[in-house]
């Protein structure tokens, strides 16, 4: 995952073969913030910048900069695969939903 970190901030880092730039874009906003570099040095300065503007913009206008989470989400599944989920989970003494925070949790760890 190309992801970089700046100030407890986290952005996808991709390549645009348009301008012959990496983009960069900061995750987990209540709005858009991105920015272009050459290469690392230039992306990390202007990722700081970007977010930088997007924190006193947020500030201007009284909105929270980052999204909020419920701790709740559906998950779509096959059928199969929920039969095998909760035949695991049961086999483990577990809860379907504990097998699932397992499983994603361990999947983001970093």
């Amino acid at each position: 995952m190309n992801v970089m970190a700046v100030e407890g901030y986290e952005a996808k880092i991709e390549f645009d073969p348009d301008t012959d730039l990496f983009r960069g874009e900061i995750l987990g906003l209540t709005g858009g913030a991105d920015f272009y570099g050459r290469n690392p040095k230039e992306l990390r300065a202007e990722f700081r910048k970007s977010l930088r503007v997007f924190l006193e913009v947020c500030k201007e206008k009284g909105i929270e900069p980052r999204r909020s989470f419920s701790g709740k989400f559906n998950l779509r599944i096959s059928p199969e695969l929920h039969e095998r989920v909760a035949i695991v989970a049961q086999a483990e003494g577990k809860s379907i939903n504990t097998l699932a925070q397992e499983a994603l949790q361990q999947r983001v760890a970093s």
